[in-house]
């Protein structure tokens, strides 16, 4: 891709634009995202005030957090897929169900974290 020609601040007020503008895609166009930002929205106050040290509090934070990072890059990857057609194609279906299968394992690490922490 060829170079933009902006630098220094304004390269990361226009990396900031873009990345509001994809929050907004994924409040707007995914589903699963608004459910996710729900869940979080649950769970991050909690994992402030149940942890008990910063160590506990980043663990069980960030581990919630992760799972909307990588239900954007889920989201990415099929809309990408999607951008080519409704032709079905082996690839493509592996490439979205190994993107769900990282939003899952993401879940599961999270309650890992939480399990270990809490119990």
């Amino acid at each position: 891709m060829a170079a933009s020609g902006n630098t220094g601040v304004r390269r990361i007020l226009r990396a900031l634009v873009y990345s509001g503008r994809g929050l907004l895609a994924a409040l707007r166009h995914e589903a699963a995202f608004r459910l996710e930002l729900v869940l979080v929205a649950v769970l991050l106050p909690l994992a402030i005030g149940l942890g008990e040290s910063g160590v506990e509090r980043a663990l069980l934070a960030g581990s919630v957090l992760l799972i909307l990072v990588v239900e954007l890059l889920n989201s990415a990857v099929e809309a990408a897929i999607d951008r080519f057609g409704d032709e079905r194609h082996p690839l493509s279906a592996r490439a979205k169900d190994m993107a769900s299968a990282a939003v899952l394992v993401s879940f599961l690490l999270a309650a890992l974290v939480w399990g270990l922490i809490l119990l």
